[in-house]
């Protein structure tokens, strides 16, 4: 039997009030109880025009259609809001709005990457610096060699085949690294003048330096990510670049997000998938300083940049409100919009506060929606904020 609904003009509300269709509802963990009545949210009222052919009556008979209800109850970005909603409810899991999220939960556990720290080498190098390349070059063969295989600075002669030449070459980022904490001398430039040339050439450079420095000086190796679509490919402390057969492959690849950055999320979501298909994990970086709060936003904390709270599976149980616990906030996007790093780095303080995961939800213009989880790093002593982000089917 289909459901039957009113809406409220003047409210911009519908509800449920015959008992039939207001059991069904309470039951299936729809609405808000209220005097007797189940008042819907748009996405519930939309869902159930759509999905469970509910008839939707004003006070004078008429029936109103999904387009129409939708104008009514319309608020920013409905459809994605929608469709992401129909999504998780169509998998047969309960989504709930932000509000009902009551005290800190414990689903946030961050996950420990292993603890190291820079060792400098105990001898100078010189290098010459060719500006418009970003690349510095070290011709002294021997001390060439002895960066690359104790620190894995640079590449020596040719990639994966060291026996093909025998000059280093040092990017950007390990030449300005070696500057600072090695004392690497350039004959043509100085670490000021690189930094504004880098920053001249991408204004994001120097977010992208701060992170890889944060990373080596705890140890880790990092190495351009290019061929994946990302800023950085990730080795662990204690890699280096092995030989041969023995050659060691990255596990985790990097991407920078500044907090005054924006990307399309068509753009965002294909480097994850790429990281995904070549079996990397994807960790975003969040540099920068925490936007501050006004007086009104510390007197009253919102999860309202979030969209739902979503209950997932435990064991071949699905949750629910009334017996068990949230698992995640949602972030509804389309994929024509843009993220902002600011907005990226809100949900997730938002999701930290709660003790809840983010779950990204992205509908793309076939209405199909990809959902992307969001697990906290740590770090010990980074200024830093890292996530790993993960492809997943809920």
């Amino acid at each position: 039997m289909a459901v039957e609904l009113e809406i409220l003009k003047k409210e911009k509300l519908v509800r449920a009030t015959q008992p039939q269709s207001v059991s069904s509802l309470v039951n299936g963990y729809w609405g808000v109880m209220n005097r007797g009545h189940v008042d819907l949210s748009a996405e519930e009222a939309l869902y159930l025009i759509d999905i469970r052919n509910a008839k939707v009556l004003d006070v004078a008979g008429n029936e109103w259609h999904f387009n129409e209800v939708a104008e009514l109850l319309d608020r920013p970005k409905l459809m994605a809001r929608y469709l992401t909603f129909k999504d998780w409810r169509d998998r047969g899991l309960i989504a709930r709005p932000v509000s009902e999220n009551i005290g800190a939960h414990k689903h946030q556990a961050a996950k420990a990457y292993p603890q190291g720290k820079f060792e400098p080498p105990g001898f100078a190098a010189r290098a010459r610096f060719y500006a418009d390349d970003l690349f510095a070059v070290i011709d002294d063969d021997d001390t060439a060699k002895a960066l690359y295989n104790q620190g894995w600075f640079g590449q020596f002669a040719t990639y994966k085949a060291e026996q093909r030449g025998r000059l280093g070459k040092l990017d950007i980022y390990e030449t300005l690294f070696l500057m600072k904490h090695a004392g690497l001398k350039l004959d043509n430039a100085n670490e000021k003048e690189l930094m504004k040339l880098a920053g001249a050439r991408r204004e994001d450079f120097r977010s992208l330096f701060e992170v890889y420095e944060d990373w080596r000086l705890n140890g880790f190796v990092l190495k351009t990510g290019f061929k994946f679509g990302t800023h950085f490919r990730i080795y662990f402390p204690g890699a280096n670049p092995g030989k041969g057969e023995n050659w060691v492959h990255s596990q985790h690849v990097l991407h920078v997000f500044p907090r005054s950055s924006r990307l399309l999320i068509s753009e965002w979501a294909r480097a994850i998938r790429v990281a995904h298909s070549v079996r990397k994990t994807f960790v975003l970086a969040i540099p920068g300083q925490k936007k501050k709060k006004n007086e009104n936003e510390k007197k009253t904390h919102s999860l309202s940049k979030l969209d739902f709270l979503l209950y997932h599976r435990k064991g071949t149980d699905i949750e629910n409100p009334k017996s068990g616990h949230p698992r995640y906030l949602m972030l509804s996007l389309s994929e024509e919009e843009y993220l902002g790093g600011e907005e990226m780095a809100a949900a997730i303080e938002e999701c930290k506060q709660a003790g809840l995961e983010l779950m990204i939800a992205i509908a793309d213009r076939e209405t199909s929606v990809t959902y992307y989880a969001v697990h906290r790093i740590e770090i010990p002593g980074s200024p830093y904020e890292y996530y790993e982000i993960e492809w997943v089917q809920p």
